[in-house]
């Protein structure tokens, strides 16, 4: 067995473990340890990617391999980070069927709202397992970029020093649309640039040189709160590249 084509798989199942960890987190609801281990996640599912390349070793496997981790750090614990959130907002935990636990506890079951975010990242991954259009660019926002955003709101919530958006986030009608939304453009028919570098030349890399440094700007003046700023920073630039009809290289 050559250890070196699975050098990749190794990483992804790095990503796994992450998002397994993340899982756990988010149900404790320790959002501060969920979004250092979805990132890690991340970072390792651009990693073995990058890895695979380098090493030439691209395979079927470990294409199914990744989707399967993603499926957890990029959709499960987004689903159950939302359905934290919604049971913030509405201060009423969720139950079983009809609004009623086994005990006979009434409650709510419109966190599982959430959970649509996850079932909308599974497809997702499996419809871009099959996608030949997506091997340079993006149609549909990615599922790190979703998990990203949804992962950053409770920490806006705790660090941020701006109120208002605080109460505008804990907002049960707030969070609902932003689950129907992001679930939406997971599924859009719109081409969103990658930051993979086929060249490091400024004509061919403009909107992504453009979008790596508002981001620092971003991350600077607004740190934590520059997550969710990022992630629709990206939305747009795409959509204004789409707009100008800059090649997506």
């Amino acid at each position: 067995m050559k250890i070196k084509k699975h050098i990749p798989n190794f990483i992804t199942l790095g990503n796994l473990l992450s998002g397994t960890i993340a899982t756990i987190l988010a149900i404790k609801g320790d959002f501060y340890g969920t979004s250092i281990m979805v990132t890690l996640g991340i970072f390792l599912d651009f990693l073995d990617g990058f890895i695979a390349r380098i090493l030439k070793v691209q395979g079927e496997l470990g294409k199914q391999l990744d989707s399967l981790a993603d499926v957890v750090t990029s959709g499960v614990v987004p689903g159950i980070v939302m359905l934290q959130l919604i049971v913030n907002a509405i201060d009423v935990d969720p139950v079983g069927y009809f609004g009623i636990d086994a005990y006979g506890r009434s409650g709510s079951n419109l966190p599982y709202l959430g959970l649509i975010l996850t079932l909308s990242a599974g497809y997702r991954l499996a419809k871009f397992n099959l996608d030949k259009r997506q091997s340079d660019s993006f149609i549909g926002l990615p599922t790190p970029a979703m998990s990203l955003f949804i992962i950053s709101l409770p920490l806006v919530i705790e660090y941020s020093d701006f109120n208002i958006l605080k109460s505008f986030i804990l907002n049960k009608y707030t969070l609902i649309v932003i689950t129907i939304v992001f679930s939406i453009l997971m599924h859009v028919d719109l081409p969103l640039f990658s930051l993979k570098f086929k060249s490091f030349s400024l004509k061919d890399n403009i909107v992504k040189y453009l979008f790596l440094i508002s981001s620092l700007i971003l991350i600077v003046i607004f740190k934590v709160v520059s997550i969710p700023l990022i992630i629709i920073l990206y939305i747009l630039l795409s959509i204004l590249k789409n707009q100008f009809k800059i090649p997506i290289k």
